[in-house]
């Protein structure tokens, strides 16, 4: 459904306010200028919807997105991209030649997340499956990426169509497993960069309600945070419930280790770094009266100083060793750092030269400068390889509940929440025309210009 693609008489009058909305953007854009970057994004819209709108119903959990890439490997090839699937696992990259200039490839994510939806969407997901350590999991697209990949899908559809504006190579990549932060690397080792062609530059964008939808936020420098996932196993001494004094218990060792990580923060790092020591699991027993003899945690660490990075990693050993010591652990814990990724950085050169298209396909006032967010991701893979990056932010929150929110001081559902949902039109055509503008303006420049431009932070 476009902007203006509806009938007032079988809307409810809270759809007839958003719908409203959606139309007075569209005027808004017309009236400075902006007619032929959404007539572009109109043409391929209800099929990006409606690609949206499945991907949504029927997710896949990291490692696991057969039927998902598939999916977007038949339409692009449709599309007239010539397409090579299994990349790395289940990664799709689509090419499209169209004579000498730069190259740049385009990403977007294919998995969703072992969340149980909660959105009260007609086409919410009902999808359960067992993850990679055979539990049953409900499955959700809880972070957007069924957004991202309807987004390259249009976008891919409009370069297609108008060969005339741009010229050089242009790469689309479906990624698996960015939630597992593997997918990148894992599409490197499989020669994303030596199989295909290199890019001179590498774009992508997220979709979050940090911003109300229509609004794209873009953020020089640093993007986000280093990322590393850490799992502790506890050992301890099982035994009877009622008999603690034989045992030696590891759920007590866990709980005083939980609270002793938080001081790695408050009294460690200095006052004004940025140190995040999350732990999003304990599992430890079978029944409530037997002690076991041991118990796993699973912390996820969020720092941006490398030198941070290090002492908090350290400190985490440090003190799960201690607290083991301190309770006559039968030996020491089991720390292991089992994946991680540097944090993302726009080349501040790239992210400002990409602005002022930005503001005239989407309107000054829908442009604006974001602050650096603590969620991380494996983006930062191919950035490391020398190319210059560029990932900014898509506004995904209804713009009426996004004011209200501000207004009442209140917050809407993150990503990874049960209840988030993008409000897809106009988020869907923002999306669209941000991604057409940024790739047209890449494609239309010397790549000698490009690959002058550092990728990482310069010392």
């Amino acid at each position: 459904m476009g902007f203006a693609a509806f009938e007032i008489d079988q809307l409810s009058s809270g759809a007839m306010i958003h719908r409203t909305l959606c139309l007075l953007f569209l005027l808004a854009a017309l009236a400075t200028g902006q007619t032929a970057s959404f007539k572009e994004a109109n043409n391929v819209y209800s099929e990006a919807h409606d690609f949206y709108v499945d991907l949504h119903e029927y997710p896949e959990l990291s490692g696991h997105e057969t039927q998902t890439a598939a999916k977007l490997a038949s339409r692009l090839r449709n599309a007239g991209y010539e397409v090579t699937e299994h990349v790395g696992g289940t990664g799709v990259v689509a090419i499209l030649k169209n004579g000498v200039g730069a190259t740049i490839m385009l990403r977007t994510e294919l998995d969703a997340l072992p969340v149980e939806e909660k959105t009260g969407l007609p086409y919410a997901s009902k999808v359960r499956t067992k993850d990679d350590g055979g539990r049953d999991v409900p499955v959700m697209h809880a972070c957007g990426h069924d957004l991202h990949m309807a987004s390259l899908l249009g976008t891919a559809e409009v370069m297609a169509h108008t060969k005339n504006t741009w010229h050089g190579t242009l790469i689309l990549i479906g990624q698996p497993a960015e939630e597992a932060i593997g997918g990148a690397k894992a599409m490197l080792a499989d020669g994303l960069f030596t199989r295909f062609p290199k890019p001179d530059a590498i774009v992508a964008l997220h979709v979050g309600n940090v911003f109300p939808a229509g609004v794209v936020g873009i953020a020089p420098g640093v993007y986000n945070t280093n990322s590393d996932s850490v799992r502790i196993t506890i050992y301890g001494k099982g035994g009877h419930g009622a008999m603690p004094e034989s045992t030696i218990d590891p759920i007590v060792i866990a709980a005083r280790t939980i609270l002793s990580l938080q001081t790695i923060a408050s009294r460690e790092v200095k006052p004004g770094e940025l140190a995040i020591v999350t732990v999003g699991y304990i599992r430890a027993g079978n029944k409530n009266n037997i002690i076991p003899d041991q118990a796993e945690m699973g912390l996820t660490i969020r720092t941006r100083n490398p030198e941070v990075r290090k002492q908090v990693l350290a400190a985490i050993t440090r003190i799960a060793n201690a607290e083991a010591s301190a309770a006559g652990a039968p030996r020491e814990p089991l720390v292991e750092r089992y994946e991680g990724t540097a944090l993302v950085y726009n080349n501040p050169a790239l992210a400002e030269k990409l602005r002022a298209p930005l503001e005239a396909a989407l309107g000054k006032s829908n442009v604006v400068t974001a602050e650096p967010i603590t969620p991380s991701e494996d983006f930062s893979y191919f950035v490391e390889q020398g190319v210059p990056g560029f990932y900014f932010s898509l506004g995904g929150a209804d713009p009426q509940k996004f004011a209200a929110a501000k207004t009442e001081g209140t917050s809407l559902p993150s990503n990874h929440s049960p209840l988030f949902a993008p409000d897809v039109d106009p988020a869907l055509h923002t999306g669209i025309v941000a991604e057409v503008t940024v790739l047209r303006n890449l494609l239309n420049t010397a790549p000698e210009e490009l690959r002058k431009l550092p990728a990482t932070p310069q010392p």
